[in-house]
């Protein structure tokens, strides 16, 4: 047994690591992010993944990553059909928004999110169903929200009162997703005890900066945001995150 992890590897890829040493990968975009390290672009194990919308930023491994390590994916269903037509004998747990689900032991929650999804075809974009968020319940550690690319929107009140999610990584670069102010906002909304900024600096575009967010945050909101390093470690409690010195 190991220490449960959290880890952040540019743009909106999230690496949670169970106290088992399972790995989930939230929205792999790995090869081709260019502010993904170079020691995280070949993982060493992939579980279970974990997709908020089709977008080549978020599921431009998944192909290579299913057939290196054979993982569950659990995303939206016209997502995983889309993916299932050209990796057939894939394991997938298809869902829909508001829907949850237990894979392997671990429960997994699909939320709204207010953004766009399609796959890139011969023919142009493809309808890759809604984009939404994700919430991961695992033992023993805090719940953790992925947000998944979105705007501010008011129903986030519900989703905190229904799920009460502990951890919330919430984009905020801007012009793609909401910038610092609407995420700050989002936070408010939530009231996680950990807030972790994402989807942010990987593009010149994407020009939202963790200190403007923070300085959009409620005062009772700001000691809650942790700015780690892309790659660094960060130890997973049932209390949260924490850095690791």
């Amino acid at each position: 047994m190991t220490g449960a992890t959290v880890r952040w590897l540019g743009h909106a890829t999230i690496e949670l690591t169970l106290q088992d040493a399972r790995v989930i990968l939230i929205d792999p975009w790995l090869t081709d992010n260019p502010s993904c390290p170079e020691a995280d672009k070949e993982p060493t194990r992939c579980d279970i993944i974990a997709l908020t919308h089709g977008h080549f930023d978020h599921v431009g491994d998944v192909a290579r990553l299913v057939d290196r390590f054979d993982p569950h994916i659990v995303g939206i269903l016209e997502l995983c059909d889309i993916i299932g037509r050209e990796r057939p004998k894939a394991k997938f747990a298809p869902m829909n928004i508001g829907g949850t689900q237990t894979v392997d032991g671990i429960e997994f929650t699909l939320t709204r999110a207010y953004h766009s999804s399609s796959v890139s075809s011969e023919s142009g974009p493809q309808y890759a169903g809604m984009p939404c968020g994700v919430i991961v319940n695992a033992e023993d550690v805090a719940s953790f929200y992925h947000v998944g690319d979105t705007d501010v929107f008011g129903d986030m009140k519900i989703i905190a009162e229904l799920f009460a999610p502990k951890i919330a990584a919430i984009p905020m670069g801007d012009h793609f997703t909401m910038g610092p102010k609407g995420a700050a906002m989002a936070a408010g909304f939530l009231r996680p005890e950990v807030i972790l900024p994402i989807h942010y600096g990987t593009f010149p575009m994407l020009h939202g900066t963790p200190d403007a967010f923070r300085d959009a945050l409620d005062a009772d909101l700001k000691d809650r945001l942790i700015v780690p390093k892309i790659g660094e470690t960060m130890a997973w409690s049932a209390g949260g995150l924490s850095l690791i010195e």
